[in-house]
């Protein structure tokens, strides 16, 4: 499917695809952090837009629009993406870019996934940008009074990724008792006992569990049991750079 970007003004807004990688995750103990798979697919799952001019906003919190105070450093070819427009410490960044999907499609614009920033709290929101003339600004919601923030440049402000419209509607949730599937119920009970097994011989010296440090049944898509991953089964995502064609 095709996600189309026009640029409003001036040059296209600087976006990348989303990287595995994030600092928090680097600096665990031996990089542990990335041995958990769903966190590394939700970090590369869309594309990054970049913050342009550097700057240091601070909120002294009141509602009003002045409350936040946005100091930006000089840079040459590159203009102030961030604002106060909304009040009550919310700081708005405006994108100059109309964005489409196909239709039924709507776009996800989020903060940058488990990237977390002291301070400040990325707001989400569900755009419909399969029919909308309109651009959508990125919004970071103040948590800390007189606290200064930074945002560098080509810090990650804004998080995006195409979804089906309607697919929650379509979701019909319901609890069943664990017995009432007797496949899952043994799977889940193996795998159970399979991880207490493991926890316990993480604590004997020089055993298998200590060598192999963790359990990679998710990771590598296999159950100590008859349900395994299907064929599908991802280890990692890349999206695609965003390419200009006229």
């Amino acid at each position: 499917m095709k996600l189309v970007c026009y640029p409003t003004s001036g040059q296209p807004p600087k976006i990348i695809a989303a990287p595995l990688e994030r600092d928090w995750m680097d600096n665990t103990g031996a990089s542990f952090a990335y041995r958990c798979l769903p966190l590394n697919i939700a970090n590369a799952h869309g594309w990054l837009i970049l913050n342009d001019a550097p700057f240091v906003a601070q909120w002294n919190g009141a509602a009003s629009l002045d409350a936040i105070r946005i100091e930006a450093t000089a840079s040459e070819g590159v203009s102030l993406l961030a604002a106060s427009h909304f009040g009550h410490g919310v700081l708005t960044f405006h994108v100059n870019g109309l964005f489409k999907t196909e239709p039924d499609y709507d776009l996800w614009v989020t903060g940058p996934t488990n990237m977390v920033k002291d301070g400040i709290q990325p707001l989400t929101g569900v755009v419909e940008t399969d029919w909308s003339p309109f651009t959508f600004t990125m919004n970071w919601l103040f948590t800390r009074k007189n606290t200064p923030i930074a945002f560098e440049r080509d810090e990650p402000m804004c998080m995006i990724f195409p979804m089906p419209r309607g697919l929650i509607e379509k979701v019909e949730p319901e609890f069943r008792t664990i017995e009432s599937n007797p496949e899952v119920e043994q799977a889940y009970r193996t795998w159970v006992a399979s991880r207490l097994k493991f926890n316990e011989e993480l604590k004997v010296h020089g055993s298998k569990a200590q060598t192999e440090k963790w359990q990679k049944e998710y990771f590598s898509g296999r159950a100590v049991s008859t349900l395994n991953a299907p064929a599908n089964h991802r280890t990692k995502v890349k999206a695609k750079p965003f390419q200009y064609t006229g």
